[in-house]
């Protein structure tokens, strides 16, 4: 039987945005459940504070799916922000870059529990300062596909090739704040080459846009999903 699922919303996302890649997983034989986030959920994590209220929010939903399936494993998606905040839940050194207050956990050591990683259109790279310290925790402490034990696939989209052009200015300044490079391909906001990573199983899928927003096809798309769904089996 196909492990149960958690999607993990990117940033400033909510999950009413993920509910019809929720259904196509769970009408494919993959149960599924999105961390239930809000948009306003995401407020105390502005200007690159601390993301601690997001991974509680996804530990508790974790928890419980495991508990409704009775299941040691689950698979872990994370969209866009949500693919980093994943590899910090995966870890086991403690995310105090910004900081610790008592009677809180600060690691979750979850690559125990997570068999599959699944990214889609993370930027797992930054040149942004208000990104730049969460970011470098994550590559510093655990580079590439860090655990053996857990099968990294991260799908990137090839959509829009970001320039200095109507159409295009969007996509270049988002790459370039991303990758150092603006003249590169990308679903939008994401580079293709900030959304892969080292060791993993790294997927490029043609005119696949960054998010549900972002108009037309996108990784949550019917058509779209069965390009990575098997990665869950």
């Amino acid at each position: 039987m196909p492990l149960p699922t958690v999607i993990l919303p990117g940033y400033l996302a909510g999950a009413i945005d993920y509910r019809d890649l929720q259904q196509i997983l769970t009408e494919a034989g993959y149960p599924t459940a999105i961390v239930p986030l809000l948009k306003r959920d995401w407020l105390p994590t502005l200007g690159g504070r601390s993301v601690l209220p997001i991974l509680e929010r996804l530990h508790q939903t974790v928890e419980q799916v495991k508990q409704d399936h009775n299941a040691s494993e689950i698979n872990l998606i994370g969209h866009s922000a949500g693919g980093w905040i994943a590899r910090i839940y995966l870890g086991e050194y403690p995310y105090d870059v910004h900081g610790v207050l008592p009677n809180r956990t600060y690691a979750w050591k979850a690559h125990s529990v997570v068999s599959n990683l699944l990214t889609l259109g993370t930027p797992h790279t930054s040149f942004e300062r208000w990104t730049r310290t969460n970011l470098n925790f994550v590559n510093l402490t655990y580079p590439g596909a860090f655990y053996s034990d857990v099968n990294y696939v991260c799908v990137a989209g090839k959509a829009i090739y970001g320039e200095r052009r109507p159409g295009r200015w969007l996509a270049h300044s988002s790459y370039q704040l991303t990758c150092g490079k603006g003249n590169e391909w990308g679903d939008g906001i994401c580079p293709i080459e900030s959304a892969h990573l080292d060791g993993a199983e790294n997927l490029t899928l043609d005119q696949v846009r960054h998010s549900p927003r972002s108009g037309g096809v996108w990784y949550g798309s019917a058509d779209v999903v069965p390009q990575w769904m098997n990665y869950l089996a």
